[in-house]
């Protein structure tokens, strides 16, 4: 076996030393690859992926703008690799000033036609631009004629006007790639620090040419990637809270220009997390937006009328906020529209929302700052920069010690429970002074729920039960998030079907009351939970709790496990049993750890007054488990599985 497989990565290097990509050449044999050699699990695979970034001088502005070249090739095997035939390509582009572009769109479908290759020519009917937001507007591009085998090969130019803002380069993808080139070319006046991200790294290869202006000559800094067969970072993983922050990659901050050659000076940029928060703060739809308070005036006077504690009132200002401004669905550190038309409109962006909370918590003498945020799926800033953070929430810190996080674009959020997208490791408070400081982001109350069952069962083997579940913290969020905005109905079908059940009754508690549990109360009935060989009977303890799939399957992981929050279930069941029935096995105990108190199992079934009772807990006491604990997690859920999965055994008497 390893001889096949070593086989076929030598054949594989080959193919690639030899293959030609110029745009627009495939060959018969990429088409005919029915599979990518060294994962036959891929969908798609970029056959060759290229990025030129570089500097160019505009005679027009007398600036440098940075344009970046793309060419890709990429390979369908399946049907679900069809997403692939579709491209988005996000850019700045803001209602007022400078935009970038996105241009010269070209693109192929390659495919096989009685053995000869064939190409169908993008067109311009299928490039689409949209509005994403204030500041972003998207290019999609969908590629004509996809069927499963068929090459697809685009190129395109991003052009800047912000020279000294170089997008991170992206190594390592969601699908493999037999060939990567990747090349950023830096003129001698611009000094940028460089740092590696993620766990697949490639060896940067520097160079220098030359360039001019007009009669200026200067020098050319270029920095070169390239690789062969770069395994795929699937973003299917469990438990991860954005795959960019591991996926290989290169990140650019500039530090320093130069320009005592053509007549400038030398400015620095040694930026600091401290001078970050103090230009966000200084900026008008920021620090400006945080000092409006007239528009909200009256109504928080009538807010804290029945306040009589400090934490009455950022309670009632709170559920003020989230009952008074929707959220627009938008992300994002500064104000789009402004406070006051905010909330006169009853709309806006995250930073319209929570600024104006941050105001109205301060207005009313409590200790609130805002808190910025990079959201899970923006990733995790490596650096400091502005870039880096793309939300915001408020904090009040009490006199007596302790503080509250919250975040009033969640309308079924509370204090200190905040959205799994704000669930990102650090925050940046920021003072009224432009002092700043971090502040942990992960939550350390455990999300929890507790199920409770007691079933009958009949002569003719159906099981009627009771089963009542209670959520708490970010669990009920969760519960709320999910089905709040469903009937009853939908509800009752989605758990009927999940659970193997038929619901006669079903009664929710505290649907709307955020600060409490969510309560579920359902009686139901099954003719499917017993089974019946040779007279015995056969029942899951947990029923239709159990888990029978381990959710980690990879060999190794070198990225963290990351659960959002510390969280439990506890299971308890009570199974009366049959009339002229006793119980011939029962599982065993089982009480298992994870290292350094990171989780515990226990499993107990016991029989008492008629009864066999199942009490389960599964607890993780930390929201992340690192890399070198993943082996034993994995054992972990493992047995976990295993037990749960071991049946009660019933005989008659």
């Amino acid at each position: 076996m390893k001889k096949i497989i070593f086989t076929l990565f030598l054949m594989n290097q080959i193919v690639i030393l030899a293959q030609d990509y110029k745009f627009g050449k495939v060959s018969k044999e990429e088409l005919t690859e029915n599979f990518y050699p060294l994962d036959s699990t891929a969908d798609a695979a970029y056959l060759y992926k290229s990025r030129r970034t570089y500097f160019d001088f505009s005679v027009s502005s007398g600036n440098f703008q940075l344009v970046t070249d793309f060419h890709e090739r990429i390979k369908i095997y399946t049907k679900e690799g069809f997403d692939f035939a579709t491209k988005s390509v996000v850019y700045y582009n803001p209602d007022s000033g400078e935009s970038e572009t996105v241009s010269s769109i070209k693109g192929y479908t390659f495919y096989l036609e009685n053995g000869k290759v064939k190409k169908e020519k993008l067109s311009s009917k299928s490039i689409f631009k949209d509005k994403l937001s204030k500041f972003n507007s998207v290019k999609k591009i969908t590629m004509p004629n996809i069927k499963e085998g068929v090459v697809i090969e685009l190129r395109y130019k991003v052009i800047s006007p912000y020279a000294t803002s170089i997008d991170d380069l992206e190594l390592q993808f969601g699908i493999p790639v037999k060939k990567l080139h990747s090349q950023v070319e830096i003129p001698e006046y611009y000094v940028f620090n460089k740092k590696s991200i993620g766990y697949h790294h490639i060896k940067m290869e520097t160079d220098s040419k030359s360039g001019r202006i007009g009669n200026t000559g200067y020098r050319i800094n270029v920095y070169e990637f390239n690789d062969t067969n770069i395994p795929a970072l699937k973003d299917n993983e469990p438990y991860i809270s954005s795959v960019k922050n591991y996926r290989g990659g290169m990140s650019f901050e500039l530090t320093q220009t130069n320009l005592l050659s053509i007549g400038g000076g030398i400015e620095s940029f040694s930026n600091t997390w401290e001078n970050v928060s103090k230009k966000i703060y200084k900026r008008s739809s920021f620090g400006g937006e945080l000092s409006k308070s007239s528009y909200y005036k009256d109504d928080l006077e009538t807010i804290l009328a029945t306040a009589k504690t400090d934490s009455d009132k950022v309670i009632s200002i709170f559920k003020f906020v989230k009952n008074q401004i929707k959220w627009n669905g938008y992300y994002g550190i500064y104000s789009d529209n402004g406070v006051r038309k905010a909330y006169k409109e009853r709309v806006g962006n995250v930073a319209d929302i929570n600024l104006m909370l941050t105001a109205m918590l301060r207005s009313a003498n409590l200790n609130a700052d805002p808190v910025l945020v990079s959201t899970r799926t923006n990733g995790v800033p490596f650096f400091p920069t502005i870039d880096g953070f793309n939300y915001v929430i408020s904090l009040v810190e009490f006199s007596a010690g302790g503080f509250m996080l919250l975040d009033a674009t969640e309308p079924f959020s509370s204090p200190n429970i905040l959205p799994r997208r704000t669930l990102n490791w650090n925050g940046r408070r920021i003072s009224k002074n432009g002092n700043s400081s971090w502040i942990r982001l992960t939550s350390s109350t455990t999300a929890a729920q507790e199920n409770n069952i007691m079933i009958n069962i009949s002569d003719d083997l159906k099981v009627k039960g009771l089963l009542r579940t209670k959520f708490f913290n970010l669990d009920a969020l969760t519960y709320r998030r999910n089905h709040n905005h469903l009937n009853e109905e939908d509800i009752i079908t989605n758990l009927e079907e999940k659970s193997n059940i038929e619901i006669e009754d079903f009664k929710l508690v505290n649907k709307k009351a955020v600060e409490k549990p969510v309560i579920r109360n359902v009686k139901f009935s099954s003719e499917d939970l017993i089974e019946s060989i040779n007279g015995k009977l056969y029942i899951e303890p947990l029923l239709f709790l159990s888990q029978h799939k381990n959710p980690f399957k990879l060999e190794e992981r070198k990225f963290p496990v990351d659960f959002t929050s510390p969280w439990s279930i506890k299971n308890v069941v009570s199974i009366k049993l049959p009339k002229g029935y006793k119980a011939e096995n029962l599982p065993e105990s089982l009480a298992i750890g994870l290292p350094e108190n990171l989780g515990v199992f226990k499993f107990q079934v016991t029989e008492a007054a008629g009864k066999i009772n199942t009490i389960c807990v599964l607890q993780f006491n930390s929201a992340i488990v690192a890399p070198q604990h993943y082996s034993a997690l994995k054992d972990f859920y493992g047995k976990l599985v295993k037990k749960e999965s071991e049946k009660i055994v019933l005989v008659k008497i």
